[in-house]
């Protein structure tokens, strides 16, 4: 711990260094105090002589200074060597410390009482002024300290801004910070600190303090929430409790800032390469527009040209190509839609709908797609409007008719129903398909999954995509129940539009 001095001579205790220096110190101070005293002594008794009361004045004033100036245990034995000095030389006997007057008792009583009195009460003034003014410097820091991290320059580490900062503001010699999150340690290059490291991941994992006092050498847990999330060393003039409390926790919200900005950089960096994707997207798919409405108009006019104008073999592949075509073009319509929903570059245009008529819009788009498959809707007449974008919800119910139609027997109904829970309106698509397994449920909503293996060449992997983005749009939610062999149920909830005044 601190390092040891001896003197000369077997048996000799180790006397620790600091404590050395504190000694010789005192020991300086009180020669001092008791030369002040002497020179008194000799002057009121050879050089002016002056009476007994004169004396006693003076001893008084210099205890007060050696008080003021040094220390208690100075003044404490300034003032027994001056109540000697005062009654050897000048109460009667003179030169004794025999005291003929009975009164003089009283008076010598009186004057070391006095100088006690007086030596504690101005050390103790002095002591209280001094840790007054002490407190007020580690104010003044603790103040400049956070103006300095909330003006820190977030393009470099703020930890290191920290070490540098409290080395800077508290005159440290050196200073050390570990953090906990990141396993990385910071300090100043005024020291070498690789002895303490040790120490520092000890008191972040322990929450233990650890102190030096010859060397000033604090280190001690940094928390936040209770919870240690690293450690900091100092060494230089020690801090008072409360001051180093507040400083530690200005140092763990410097590094919960740190966090925090981290964070936020990750998702400004996740924005825009999201915003990119979406661009890029976008722009491709315009780009497959074009060629593929030129593909559909030549394909469509060869298949309406009379039988015997084309072989079978060639109406064949043209109908594929007229397949793929169609497929192709639902692919790029609904990649454009969803770039421009995760593009933001849509707006809600929110009005009152009856449930009903938002599904009957949808089942007409649909109309063309459904091959003969049954579709019941059985809504409720009576079910309240919901304020929505009426164009974007046919668009969600159109998607999610289209996936029950892809993943159930062709010959199985597809009911669609709704319901009012609380200040929603629940719209569910019901299929009698294969169901989806548990672990599958949390990801059908993720852009391009399209399921099991056995399900994979089916769809675009878009359509449950665009339709929770719009959902979500709406600030509402949607879901899927579904149990393998029973089928699927696909929900999702839409407010209930305010009544108007005149209702």
């Amino acid at each position: 711990m601190a390092s040891l001095v001896s003197s000369a001579g077997p048996g000799t205790h180790l006397i620790p260094k600091g404590l050395f220096r504190k000694s010789t110190h005192l020991i300086g101070r009180v020669v001092v105090a008791l030369g002040l005293i002497a020179a008194i002594t000799l002057i009121c008794f050879r050089v002016i002589p002056v009476n007994a009361t004169t004396v006693g004045f003076f001893y008084l004033v210099a205890i007060l200074s050696i008080a003021t100036a040094s220390g208690l245990v100075e003044s404490t034995i300034a003032s027994v060597v001056a109540m000697l000095c005062f009654n050897y030389f000048f109460l009667p006997p003179i030169g004794t410390f025999t005291i003929a007057d009975p009164q003089n008792w009283v008076a010598l009583s009186a004057f070391l009482a006095t100088s006690l009195a007086a030596s504690q009460l101005s050390a103790r003034a002095k002591r209280r002024t001094k840790e007054a003014i002490d407190r007020q410097n580690e104010m003044e820091r603790l103040y400049s300290l956070s103006r300095a991290l909330l003006l820190a320059d977030t393009t470099r580490p703020i930890a290191r801004q920290i070490v540098q900062q409290i080395a800077q503001t508290f005159e440290f010699s050196t200073v050390a910070l570990y953090d906990r999150t990141t396993g990385e340690m910071y300090r100043t290059e005024v020291d070498d600190m690789s002895d303490i490291e040790a120490k520092l991941r000890d008191a972040a994992v322990r929450s233990s303090v650890y102190r030096d006092e010859e060397s000033g050498l604090v280190v001690t847990a940094i928390r936040l929430g209770g919870e240690p999330i690293g450690s900091l060393a100092m060494k230089g003039a020690p801090l008072s409790d409360p001051a180093l409390q507040s400083l530690l926790n200005l140092v763990a919200i410097g590094l919960e800032r740190t966090l925090s900005q981290e964070a936020v950089n990750r998702a400004e960096v996740a924005r825009r390469s999201e915003e990119l994707k979406s661009t890029l997207l976008d722009a491709i798919a315009h780009e497959f527009k074009t060629p593929l409405t030129s593909i559909k108009a030549v394909t469509t006019d060869l298949l309406s040209a009379p039988s015997a104008e084309l072989q079978p073999h060639q109406r064949e592949l043209i109908s594929i190509a007229d397949e793929g075509a169609d497929r192709l073009s639902k692919l790029v319509t609904e990649a454009i839609q969803l770039a421009r929903i995760e593009g933001g570059k849509f707006q809600l245009s929110r009005a009152p709908h009856f449930p009903r008529s938002l599904v009957s819009a949808a089942l007409r788009q649909m109309n063309s797609l459904t091959d003969g498959r049954k579709i019941s809707a059985s809504l409720q007449d009576d079910l309240p409007q919901v304020s929505a974008d009426a164009e974007l919800i046919q668009m969600v119910i159109a998607h999610l008719i289209d996936n029950a139609l892809k993943y159930s027997p062709s010959g199985s109904p597809i009911e669609i129903g709704a319901c009012v829970r609380e200040q929603d309106v629940i719209i569910c698509v019901v299929d009698q398909g294969k169901g989806i397994a548990e672990d599958e449920q949390s990801r059908i909503f993720d852009k391009f999954y399209r399921g099991s293996k056995e399900q994979a060449l089916k769809g675009t992997g878009m359509g449950l995509a665009i339709a929770r983005e719009i959902i979500r749009a709406h600030g509402e939610d949607i879901w899927v129940k579904s149990k393998p062999g029973k089928g699927s149920e696909f929900c999702f909830s839409l407010p209930i539009a305010p009544r108007s005044g005149g209702e």
